[in-house]
């Protein structure tokens, strides 16, 4: 190409043809940057952006004159007229060439100093009035401008020399100018001077302050390059033993590499000195990464500690340090992924675009540690994976059930063998991001032995205020796990230690409602149930019915994972009938679910007029898969006062027996018996389903209710469930866990519910179309349900049984 050209004979052709040419008042302007153009220079330069492009071509179908000014910010792409110099250089455009990536490279010799002295236009490129600058002649050489050029040149020539920069045909150059504001021009573009150095001296007008200015700096270039050159000079001479066996080692590798024989181990090395330069982490990370690779130098390659410390460089190199993932702060959008992957939640979708709402405000926040509290299959961990695709973050997953050892969490200390970091950091290396969703399943369920205890170590994890430095014993570094949103779930809180609660924001998740399932199944579980056994949606058909008995009579759960797998049983016997031949569609109706499904596994819990017994009394209680009916039974026979109780009870409700008694003995005048009555029965109270344990504190007012029931030969009324518990004074007391009550209460046809008047305030919690079926009726004290669930007291029903006895 014609660029490649030696361009000796033609500058000065060019320079021939430059010297009577007229520069007009308007011309094109092009920015440039890390470089400012001074008078005669001759220099490439690279042309990449739009505005510049256009400069030039602008140029070269004119006069190929163009004005090049520097920027002050050199990282600004698309700089304003503020962001420029005033001075500049109008210079020729002498030869140009398209790269073929667009690019183009020119080549321009810098022909007059001048000063913007407005903008015509910005658009496509600049387009400036300016005025020229003359250049002040030096008429005469005294003494003492003759002294300044020699010391000019002395000094450039002993920084050059320093620098090993020295040339013999640049200080030929260099000795031969005989004009002090050329010599300084030439000089200045030379030094390594900052861009606002270098424009200083170009704005100055009079040769001898130039060529002064350009001394100062030349001097303070010289002691700095002396002091470099001082200190090279006593490392050099204070060099260890060690390291010059170092140096001597790298020569050894340069020869071998000379020969083509260079090792493996070399190569490794070298390879980690590439990837520790390129690796973006904290200052105290990289001076520790930095100090290992240097132990890792001097080791013989087949020595253990060679491999301990291999791998502990290579996690600094895989760590996120600083690689963070870009959240996605349209909150729209983010609530419609939300919406799409889960139906209801809306407490916890609304807590997610509340900060995605501060993210976007305050970019610096911390991220939230969030609890997750709610029977099996009600979508914890799906929720997770969701708000990490709604907020264009990682996601990983670690479950903490049955964890044990501390080092789990913290790591293992390197002295021993074998030995890795946490859980913790593992997940984050996995992700390769430093700001992942990190969700850490099953926390109610930690253990602890002598190994330590898991739950002691996550105190810092989950600890907003400390996380920013965890420290993990493997790396023995700080790393900023802050900007980690830390999301943990638990099926109860009550295994959860106090601390560790205290850290986190717990949001309960309630079981759903029969309409709740039949529209998540609709939306979510049959799709892809049928998209997985290879089924086309036209195949199948199942009505809302068959699926309401689906749901009633083939599942009894909170959450919807047992219903999701009898869809799928159904999907893929219909699979089978498809591969063997057979053609669709397939109708599932009532009178055909027994076919894929088998019989019935849950029929209603109990008949509604079966529970129309005196003594029997259903209460309503809260376990890890939901709520549950609880049948209370009491028998009344003769006796000397012994009470009974059986059912496996836990410690609590046998508590809640003893007070129920104390208090109807209490009460034996609003019984209608005599004070002794109580010692001359034996009353057994049994909680059926006996193989499975029950414990909790809202079973008090139902247990006294059976007694009085079963002490007055009186049913109670049908349709009637109850919770709460009960104190001597018959105050009632609030419990927890009401909404998965009331839906148990529900799915039995239970319409009337008995709770404590301080969970009313519950009551905003419980889904509209469940307060339209259920009746709740709050009391504060027995009486009022003594009231609601026997009605008026036939008090003489008992006397008559015992005296006919």
């Amino acid at each position: 190409m014609e660029f490649n050209d030696s361009l000796s004979t033609s500058m000065d052709d060019f320079g021939e043809n430059t010297q009577d040419l007229e520069i007009p008042e308007s011309l094109p302007m092009m920015a440039v940057r890390d470089v400012v153009v001074f008078n005669y220079m001759i220099i490439p330069l690279f042309v990449g952006r739009p505005g510049s492009i256009e400069a030039v071509n602008e140029a070269m179908n004119g006069d190929k004159l163009l004005m090049l000014v520097t920027q002050k910010d050199a990282t600004r792409d698309n700089p304003e007229p503020d962001d420029l110099y005033r001075v500049g250089m109008v210079s020729m455009i002498m030869r140009t060439l398209k790269l073929p990536d667009g690019r183009l490279k020119v080549l321009v010799q810098a022909l007059s100093k001048a000063k913007i002295r407005s903008f015509l236009q910005t658009e496509p490129c600049y387009r400036v009035e300016i005025d020229l600058v003359e250049e002040q002649e030096t008429t005469e050489i005294t003494v003492e401008v003759e002294a300044l050029m020699r010391t000019v040149r002395e000094q450039t020539e002993k920084i050059m020399s320093l620098r090993g920069m020295l040339s013999s045909d640049l200080m030929m150059i260099i000795n031969n100018i005989e004009e002090p504001g050329r010599l300084a021009d030439l000089v200045g573009s030379n030094l390594r001077l900052k861009i606002s150095e270098s424009q200083k001296i170009l704005e100055t007008v009079d040769p001898v302050e130039r060529l002064r200015l350009v001394a100062d700096l030349l001097h303070k270039e010289l002691e700095v390059s002396t002091v470099q050159a001082k200190i090279q000079s006593d490392a050099k001479e204070e060099m260890s033993r060690s390291q010059r066996e170092y140096f001597l080692r790298e020569q050894i590798q340069a020869l071998k590499r000379e020969l083509g024989d260079e090792d493996a181990y070399s190569q490794e090395i070298e390879e980690l000195h590439k990837k520790l330069k390129k690796k973006k982490m904290p200052k105290y990370a990289k001076k520790e990464a930095r100090k290992q690779l240097k132990r890792l130098e001097m080791m013989h390659p087949d020595a253990s500690e060679a491999t301990i410390v291999r791998t502990y460089l290579e996690w600094f190199l895989d760590l996120p340090w600083k690689k963070s993932s870009r959240d996605r702060l349209d909150l729209k959008v983010a609530a419609r992924v939300l919406d799409e992957d889960h139906y209801g939640l809306d407490k916890i979708k609304e807590r997610i675009l509340e900060y995605l709402a501060v993210r976007k405000l305050n970019k610096d926040t911390k991220g939230p540690i969030i609890c997750f509290v709610g029977p099996p299959g009600v979508g914890k961990t799906s929720l997770g994976q969701a708000i990490a695709k709604a907020m264009g973050r990682k996601f990983y997953r670690l479950s903490l059930g049955g964890m044990r050892d501390e080092a789990e969490i913290r790591g293992h200390r390197r002295t021993y063998i074998g030995a890795l970091p946490g859980r913790i950091l593992q997940g984050l290396k996995n992700v390769k991001t430093n700001n992942p969703v990190f969700m850490m399943d099953e926390i109610d369920k930690i253990g602890d032995d002598y190994r330590g205890d898991p739950s002691s170590a996550l105190l810092e994890v989950l600890d907003p205020e400390q996380n920013a430095t965890f420290s993990d014993h493997y790396m023995n570094l700080p790393f900023d796990l802050s900007k980690v949103m830390f999301i943990t779930t638990a099926n109860r809180t009550d295994t959860i230690p106090g601390p560790l609660m205290d850290r986190m924001e717990v949001i309960q998740l309630s079981g759903y409602t029969l309409e709740e399932k039949m529209i998540i199944a609709r939306k979510y579980l049959l799709p892809r149930q049928i998209r997985e056994n290879g089924l086309r949606p036209s195949q199948i058909r199942i009505d809302d019915k068959t699926l309401e008995i689906i749901i009633r009579n083939y599942t009894h759960e909170a959450g919807v994972r047992n219903l999701e797998r009898e869809l799928g049983k159904i999907c893929r016997k219909l699979a089978r009938k498809i591969a063997e031949g057979g053609k669709g569609p397939y109708s599932i109706s009532k009178n055909t679910l027994h076919r894929y499904l088998g019989p019935p596994r849950y029929l209603p819990e109990t008949e509604l007029d079966t529970l129309s017994q005196p003594g029997l009394v259903v209460g309503l209680a809260w376990t890890e898969v939901g709520g549950e009916l609880l049948h209370i039974e009491t028998s009344i026979f003769p006796g000397k006062g012994k009470l009974t109780l059986t059912g496996q009870l836990g410690d609590v409700m046998k508590e809640s027996a003893q007070a129920a008694l104390s208090y109807c003995r209490s009460r034996y005048r609003e019984l209608g018996v005599e004070p002794g009555y109580f010692d001359t029965i034996d009353i057994h109270i049994h909680v059926p389903a006996g193989a499975i344990p029950k414990d909790g504190p809202s079973a008090g007012i139902t247990m006294t209710t059976a007694l009085y029931s079963a002490i007055l030969d009186q049913p109670v009324k049908m349709g009637l469930a109850m919770t709460g518990e009960v104190t001597l004074r018959g105050r009632v007391l609030p419990i927890g866990g009401l909404k998965e009550k009331a839906l148990a209460a529900l799915r039995a046809g239970i319409t009337h519910i008995v709770i404590p008047e301080e969970n009313q305030k519950d009551l905003v919690d419980i889904p509209k179309e469940l307060r339209k079926k259920i009746t709740f009726h709050p009391v504060k004290h027995m009486d009022e349900v003594i009231d609601l669930a026997l009605g008026k007291i036939k008090k003489n029903n008992r006397k008559k049984k015992d005296r006919s006895r």
